[in-house]
């Protein structure tokens, strides 16, 4: 069902709200019968984006409201999250950062809400990894990280003003 304007050949063309089979609302903007502009999209199970969209995709800046409570907010290409944006999750922590096909990746700071400790740095396909700063409230520590886990040489800087040097080896599993 469809309540809105159409162009010369009957295609959703400008503003419009769709009412979809599946119990899914479409309230925005249209091109040539796809969802392209601004607009608003609830989905039955209680998400919701509010932002752009190009050909029927998230595309441009948005919000997107899960049913769980999280949130994101920022670039979305072709569906994706994808550019820069902030994740709120539904345990308060949050990841302000870069994005790529729908992971954490780049440069980006994840914030423990129950710890108030931070890492500060890189990440590859969602997990932690690279250079970085995994900061608590009395001491950092300063180094790489491979799959969210200390690796190589880094340091703890203590808040009284001693440091500690040294390197993370990977122990082998016994089996």
């Amino acid at each position: 069902e469809y309540d809105g304007e159409r162009n010369s050949e009957g295609e959703r063309h400008g503003r419009g709200k769709a009412y979809l089979p599946n119990g899914d609302t479409y309230d925005g903007e249209y091109e040539r019968g796809f969802r392209s502009g601004q607009g608003t999209y609830r989905f039955r199970n209680g998400a919701c984006y509010i932002g752009e969209y190009l050909q029927n995709k998230k595309h441009g800046r948005g919000i997107f409201f899960y049913p769980d409570g999280s949130k994101y907010e920022g670039d979305w290409v072709n569906d994706q999250r994808h550019g820069y944006g902030e994740y709120t999750y539904a345990n308060g922590d949050t990841y302000t950062g870069e994005w790529f096909n729908h992971n954490r990746h780049g440069q980006g700071t994840y914030v423990y809400k129950d710890t108030g400790s931070k890492y500060v740095g890189g990440w590859v396909n969602g997990n932690q990894e690279g250079e970085a700063e995994l900061i608590h409230l009395n001491h950092r520590f300063k180094g790489k990280f491979l799959n969210g886990n200390p690796v190589g040489h880094g340091k703890y800087v203590f808040d009284i003003g001693c440091e500690q040097h040294g390197e993370y080896i990977q122990s082998e599993q016994v089996k």
